[in-house]
C-alpha cells in the first residue's frame, strides 16, 4: 500500500477521490463550482489576514490548511518530509504573485477550471486552452535547460516553520481569535466568502487531499507538462478522473448546468479568461507545480514551494487592493494590463535562466 498512489490505478483513484471530495464540498456549502480552488482560497485567506479589504472574499479556510497538514503526515510517516531550498527564492516569490494575478483575472486555479467545466461553465474551456498554452511556453524553456538552480539541504527545524504557522491559523480559526476589534480576522457577511461547510468538515476533507495528493503526486499542471513534454499520460488519467468524478457527482446532486451566460462566479470575457490562465500556466511551469502542489510541496519541508505559497498570498492581497482581480462583471483595465506584464515578466525569466543565462 506503500507505493498504490503511485500506480497507474492509484493515480486515477487519486483524482477520482479529489474530484467527489470537491463536489461533495460544494454541496456542503462551498461556493459553486469552488469544492476545492486553492488561489480562490488562497485569496480569501489572504483577506482573512487583511491583506485586501474586498468584504466578499474574507474566510480562513480550512481546506488549505488541512491540504498542507495531510501531505505533512504523510511525509513524516512515509519518510518524504526532506527540508530543502534556496533555489532562486525571491523569483519563486514573484512568480507566485504572478500565477495569482493570473488565476484571479480567470477566476479560478487550474483545478477550478476542471470543476467549473465539471459544473456546466463553458467558459472554462477558453481558461483551460490558456492553461494548456501556458504550460507549452514553459516546456520551450524547460526543454533549452531552464533552471532555477539547486536546492539546498535544510535543517529539520527549518521544516516545522510552516506547520507552526498554519496550525496558528488554524487555532485563530477555531477559537475566532481577534486581537483588535477593527483588525483580523476579518470574515465575509455575504458572497463567496461566506459559504462555506463546517470548519471540521473543511479540514478533514484537505487533510483526505493532502494525504491522498502527497502519495499520488497528484498535480493538474505536471499532468499537461508530461503529456505535451514527454507524451507521459501517468498524471494526466488522474487530471481526467478528477473531472469525470466531479462530473458525475454534480449531475447526481443538481449542481451542474451546461452554458456560458450566468455561470457562478465568473464572466464571459474569453479573451481574457484565455490570457489569464496563459500568464498562471507559465508561472506554475516556471515554478515547478500547480498550486495544489506547491502546497504539498511544502508540506514535505519544500521551502522554495513554501515561498511561492507566500507569494501568492501577497499577490492576492495586491490584486484586490490595486483592482488586478476580475468579477462576474468581467475583467478591470488594470487586470488586462498586469496580465500582459506578467507574461512579459515570465518570458523574461524564462530567457534568462536557461543554461548560461546570467540569472540563478
Amino acid at each position: 500500500m506503500k507505493y498504490f498512489f503511485a500506480s497507474r490505478i492509484g493515480i486515477i483513484g487519486a483524482g477520482a477521490i479529489i474530484g467527489t471530495i470537491a463536489a461533495l464540498l460544494q454541496y456542503a456549502g462551498n461556493p459553486a463550482n469552488m469544492g476545492i480552488c486553492v488561489a480562490c482560497f488562497l485569496r480569501d485567506i489572504a483577506g482573512a489576514l487583511g491583506l485586501h479589504r474586498a468584504g466578499v472574499v474574507q474566510y480562513l479556510r480550512p481546506e488549505i490548511i488541512g491540504m498542507f497538514g495531510g501531505a505533512f503526515i504523510a511525509a513524516l510517516l512515509f519518510k518524504d518530509f526532506r527540508p530543502s531550498g534556496g533555489s532562486s527564492p525571491i523569483v519563486r516569490f514573484f512568480l507566485g504573485m504572478l500565477a495569482m494575478f493570473g488565476a484571479l483575472v480567470f477566476l479560478g486555479c487550474p483545478w477550478r477550471a476542471v470543476l467549473r467545466l465539471a459544473g456546466g461553465d463553458a467558459n472554462a474551456l477558453f481558461g483551460i486552452i490558456g492553461l494548456v498554452a501556458g504550460i507549452s511556453i514553459g516546456i520551450f524553456f524547460l526543454t533549452r535547460g531552464y533552471s532555477l538552480g539547486k536546492k539546498q539541504p535544510l535543517s529539520k527545524k527549518a521544516g516545522w516553520l510552516l506547520p507552526v504557522f498554519w496550525g496558528v491559523l488554524l487555532l485563530l480559526l477555531i477559537f475566532q481569535v481577534k486581537p483588535l476589534e477593527t483588525g483580523a480576522l476579518f470574515f465575509s457577511a455575504s458572497g463567496p466568502g461566506s459559504l462555506h461547510p463546517a470548519v471540521w468538515l473543511s479540514l478533514l476533507a484537505g487533510l483526505a487531499i493532502g494525504i491522498i495528493a502527497q502519495r499520488s503526486r497528484f498535480c493538474s499542471v505536471g499532468a499537461i507538462r508530461d503529456a505535451v513534454l514527454v507524451k507521459d499520460f501517468h498524471l494526466f488519467s488522474g487530471l481526467l478522473a478528477f473531472l469525470g468524478a466531479a462530473l458525475v457527482w454534480n449531475l447526481l446532486l443538481g449542481q451542474f448546468r451546461l452554458g456560458f451566460e450566468g455561470q457562478p462566479i465568473a464572466h464571459t470575457d474569453s479573451l481574457w479568461n484565455a490570457l489569464g490562465m496563459v500568464l498562471a500556466g507559465m508561472a506554475f511551469v516556471l515554478a515547478g507545480g500547480c498550486p495544489g502542489r506547491q502546497v504539498f510541496l511544502s508540506g514535505e519541508g519544500d521551502m522554495d514551494a513554501a515561498v511561492f505559497v507566500m507569494g501568492m498570498l501577497v499577490g492576492a492581497g495586491l490584486a484586490h487592493n490595486f483592482g488586478v482581480a476580475a468579477s462576474p462583471g468581467g475583467v478591470t483595465l488594470a487586470g488586462q494590463v498586469t496580465v500582459i506584464l506578467g507574461i512579459i515578466i515570465c518570458l523574461i525569466l524564462g530567457f534568462t535562466n536557461l543554461r548560461g543565462g546570467e540569472t540563478r
